[in-house]
């Protein structure tokens, strides 16, 4: 059976806290990460890293919505075949995209 390890540490007045050393260290935390606290119903409370792609809120709500839906109808399921491929290659063209370029004012 796995030992589970176990940290402390204390709120201040201020409801904050100290990561423990042990807890960065198994998570690969360092200064300015996120973390996300997973809290199940009977209460027990998971803390993971959060990788900077998982930032955005409506990203992360879209995959929980995602996830529910594989869930509950797996039926709905389909191979990526070359088909689609060729179609959405034709749709979007050689359209030259740049992720990291801000939006324009009428795009925004």
């Amino acid at each position: 059976m796995t030992t589970l390890v176990q940290d402390v540490s204390k709120l201040t007045d201020r409801y904050q806290t100290t990561v423990p050393s042990g807890v960065r260290k198994q998570l690969k935390l360092g200064k300015g990460d996120k973390i996300r606290y997973c809290t199940e119903p009977s209460g027990r409370v998971y803390i993971e890293r959060m990788r900077a792609e998982e930032a955005d809120p409506a990203l992360g709500a879209f995959l929980d919505f995602v996830e529910a839906d594989i869930k509950a109808h797996p039926e709905h399921l389909r191979a990526f075949d070359g088909a689609l491929h060729d179609r959405l290659k034709a749709l979007v063209g050689d359209a030259d995209v740049d992720l990291d370029e801000p939006l324009s004012l009428e795009d925004e």
